[in-house]
């Protein structure tokens, strides 16, 4: 990146991370974007270290192969045997870079140049599927979920992104209910929302085809929103509560939560006189956005390969997740409550969370956006125990 932080684009540029040395070539890149691929290279070591059978990866749209690369010399190793990487990139003329920078690896490699629609309906077609899909996508990436859900083998882990945060965020109303057949509104934890939307865009998608997912991370900078799933053989007994609307009231910043298989009237907010208004974005996810016990092993596994292959930034976000597992979809940022309260200072996040415990609701800061805490508590009763903590000078 230049020093005006622009893109590299330079053709002869090389570029080192983790234990990858390569070319960049022509067309962007993203340095900022390190944490995204440090965490598909420590999900691919996670499912090689697991494996019974032969592997199948697939980058779907590999642009330089980066993570083709890092995942042949970080995530196999020496133990390259029986594991395909399957590097595409829609553009042909990229080809001969990204053959130039994989042509050390000791794995099985195939490379290819189409049209990501294309490649996965015949590889669905020829029954071959895959363990691993990355999807770095531009845009929206809802018309690629469905194929993307029939290539990958059960058990396969999906590993999603999406720079359309315009829709999901509430700022394109028409382009939500396009792209992901939601209603979307604007919400203070607007990153958490386009989340939810899309891992329930997903899980619907599952749905059509007998089959379930299990988020294992969600998390966004505020330009694109990942999502690392794992595929299901079957539905989870109990998976179709999981989705459901949030209701914000913009007046007294009251938040409801309603599953879809339940759904009723929605009660009143805390304004008087009705007159509040609810804000309904949905039908999203409402159930966790990470699953606890995998984080803690990416945790591991990132400090054993060390600060050189696993960037600080990435290993800080993987604990930032870890210590939240997303499974309330209800959150205030604590400039909020402060405005709320009448001004003043935010009430300090970590002594909130611990407040919240001893009068028995969950709380946890918010791993994906930062100063917000998520909690099952009412607003007024979160504004009291607010309220409590100034007056302790806290």
């Amino acid at each position: 990146m230049a020093a005006d932080g622009t893109l590299l684009t330079s053709t002869d540029h090389h570029y080192r991370e983790g234990l990858a040395e390569f070319s960049l070539g022509p067309g962007f890149f993203r340095p900022e974007s390190r944490p995204a691929r440090d965490l598909s290279v420590l999900l691919a070591r996670h499912q090689k270290a697991r494996a019974t059978q032969p592997l199948r990866w697939l980058d779907l749209m590999a642009g330089c192969g980066i993570r083709a690369l890092r995942w042949g010399l970080e995530a196999l190793g020496s133990d390259a045997a029986e594991t395909e990487l399957w590097i595409n990139d829609g553009d042909p003329d990229r080809l001969p870079l990204i053959q130039s920078n994989v042509q050390a690896l000791g794995c099985s490699t195939r490379l290819s140049a189409e049209a990501a629609d294309l490649l996965l309906y015949r590889s669905i077609l020829q029954r071959q599927r895959f363990d691993f899909i990355d999807l770095d996508a531009f845009g929206a990436s809802g018309s690629l979920i469905q194929p993307v859900l029939q290539a990958l083998r059960f058990e396969g882990l999906l590993f999603l992104a999406s720079t359309d945060g315009r829709s999901p965020t509430g700022h394109d109303r028409v382009g939500a209910i396009r792209s992901l057949g939601a209603a979307a509104r604007v919400h203070p934890a607007s990153w958490e929302m386009a989340l939810r939307q899309q891992i329930g865009l997903v899980a619907r998608q599952a749905w059509l085809l007998g089959h379930g997912v299990q988020p294992l991370f969600s998390f966004s900078e505020g330009r694109t929103f990942r999502l690392a799933l794992r595929l299901l053989r079957q539905i989870p007994a109990g998976d179709e509560k999981k989705l459901g609307l949030v209701a914000r009231c913009e007046r007294c910043g009251a938040q409801r939560v309603q599953p879809l298989l339940k759904l009723s009237g929605w009660p009143a907010c805390h304004c008087l006189e009705g007159q509040g208004r609810w804000s309904i974005s949905g039908p999203l996810w409402i159930g966790p956005l990470q699953e606890e016990p995998l984080l803690q092993q990416l945790i591991a596994d990132a400090q054993d390969l060390g600060l050189q292959q696993i960037s600080p930034v990435t290993l800080r976000l993987l604990r930032r997740l870890q210590a939240d597992p997303g499974d309330c979809p209800t959150v205030w940022p604590t400039d909020e409550l402060a405005s709320r309260l009448g001004g003043g200072g935010p009430p300090a996040l970590g002594r909130l969370v611990q407040a919240l415990h001893a009068e028995g609701y969950r709380a946890s800061a918010s791993g994906v956006m930062p100063a917000q805490v998520r909690t099952d508590a009412e607003l007024p009763q979160l504004l009291q125990i607010c309220t409590s903590l100034r007056g302790e000078g806290i």
